[in-house]
């Protein structure tokens, strides 16, 4: 029953990872980060991230992906955790 936790949690860390590192390539790209209220601006930075990507390459660079999957883990293991909790 526990064995979905693990996998949720390591799917979280995984996706705040990607998000920091995100954060670090638009703050790079010259882009004022408010590390303050990062929680918040999470979204909206992965939007830029995923805009300046296209400009540049013309497709959304691989961490785009990589949080978008990291996050739908995390929530698919959360999501089966509690239904086994119940």
């Amino acid at each position: 029953m526990y064995y979905y936790l693990i996998p949720a949690i390591i799917s979280s860390i995984c996706g705040a990872v990607i998000g920091l590192r995100i954060v670090s390539y638009l703050s790079r790209r010259g882009i004022k980060i408010n590390y303050w209220m990062l929680r918040f601006y999470m979204l909206k930075y992965i939007r830029q991230y995923r805009k300046l990507t296209i400009e540049e390459t013309g497709n959304p660079g691989n961490l785009f992906y990589a949080f978008i999957v990291a996050w739908s883990l995390a929530l698919f293991f959360y999501i089966i955790f509690i239904i086994y909790l119940i």
